[in-house]
This record gives structure tokens, C-alpha cells and sequence, in this order.
């Protein structure tokens, strides 16, 4: 079972790569399993070329449990998340470059231009800037976290929480389109944004 955990989470990395969401260094993917304990992907191995023997597995105190392996950077983020919100078993956090772009501006991603986005993205919460990898950091994501699934860090990148890691991925996806209409329908000056109560009716079907 947990061989096959880290086959998906191998899958899912390799499939960010290959969608250009994130970079050969950048991003990270965790999944929580059965026995208790959490799946990661490493840190510093090339995105693109992950295996199930590449994935590290840490104990929710994390220690890591993968002597093969150094989890990664931000491994005390995805924790510190997890042991806030019992309900998530996924956790993506990748460098899609739309999403990338409004994280280094004062703009919000708006995820009120189409249905799809507000249903699937809900609330996005932006994060502070703070240092990848610090406690600082993960402290402020993880409190963030507690009222929304997808959360933007400033100059930074995106971590999307989901019951799955195909829901994550979904999140991701649809985060970076919805960062996309965001930055052209500003370019063109005549948004069409969903009313309140449009909004609302979405937000019932959640």
C-alpha cells in the first residue's frame, strides 16, 4: 500500500513538471497515509524525474523514517498543517508562474471570474512573505490554513490542501487558470466579476 502511495506521489510531481506548474527544484508534495505517518518528496531531487524510491517517509513528529533520503525544506510546514486540519490527506505546494507572478504583486488571484474557480478554489488566503523553509514561514501558512484549502505565499508560490492528492492537483490547476484570467481581464480593463449573491449560491453548492 505505501509502495503504491509513492508511486502517485511520484505520478502527481512528474505530472506538475510536465504541465509547466512547477520547476526541476521547486515545489513539494506530501500525502498522509493509514499507519499515521506522512509521505514527502525530497529535497533537491530533480521534479521530473521522481520515483517511488525517491519518497521519503516521515513520522508526524518528523522524523524521518527514509534514511535514503532528506525530506523536504519545508516538511515542517506540510506537518504543522496537517496536524491543524485533521481532514486533509494531500498537500501540493508548486511554482506555477501566473499564480507565481500575482504572489510578487499587491494583486489578489480572484476566484470570482468564473463558477468552476469559485466552487473549486473557494477563499484564497495570502500569506506574508517570510523564508522558504522557516519556522516563521510554516507557523503562518499552518494558521492561515485553518478557514481555506488554498493559500498564496508572497513572492513565493501557492500551496493547495486537498482529501486526496487529485483534489490538490485539481486546486493547482485551476488556481493557475483562474491567476491567468486574473492578470488578462486587468489587462483588458472589463472584468466581468460574479455578483454576491452569485457568489453565494456557489458557495451553498460547496
Amino acid at each position: 500500500m505505501t509502495e503504491r502511495k509513492k508511486e502517485e506521489i511520484a505520478y502527481f510531481m512528474k505530472r506538475l513538471y510536465s504541465r509547466g506548474l512547477t520547476t526541476t527544484s521547486g515545489g513539494n508534495i506530501s500525502l498522509r497515509i493509514t499507519n499515521g505517518s506522512i509521505l514527502i518528496t525530497p529535497s533537491g531531487d530533480d521534479k521530473g524525474r521522481l520515483t517511488a524510491e525517491t519518497i521519503c517517509e516521515i513520522s508526524t513528529d518528523g522524523e524521518n523514517l527514509s534514511s535514503h533520503q532528506k525530506p523536504s525544506m519545508e516538511t515542517y510546514l506540510h506537518l504543522l498543517i496537517y496536524k491543524r486540519r485533521g481532514d486533509i490527506k494531500a498537500i501540493i505546494h508548486a511554482h506555477p508562474p501566473w499564480t507565481t507572478t500575482l504572489s510578487a504583486t499587491g494583486r489578489k488571484t480572484k476566484s470570482n471570474l468564473t463558477g468552476e474557480s469559485r466552487f473549486i478554489l473557494g477563499e484564497i488566503a495570502r500569506v506574508p512573505y517570510a523564508l522558504m523553509g522557516s519556522e516563521k514561514l510554516a507557523l503562518a501558512v499552518s494558521e492561515a490554513a485553518t478557514n481555506t484549502d488554498v493559500l498564496l505565499m508572497e513572492n513565493h508560490g501557492p500551496v493547495c490542501l486537498g482529501l486526496s492528492l487529485e483534489d490538490a492537483f485539481n486546486k493547482i490547476e485551476v488556481l493557475e487558470a483562474a491567476a491567468k484570467a486574473t492578470l488578462i481581464t486587468e489587462l483588458l480593463g472589463d472584468a466581468n466579476e460574479l455578483t454576491g449573491e452569485q457568489i453565494s449560491e456557489i458557495d451553498k453548492l460547496r
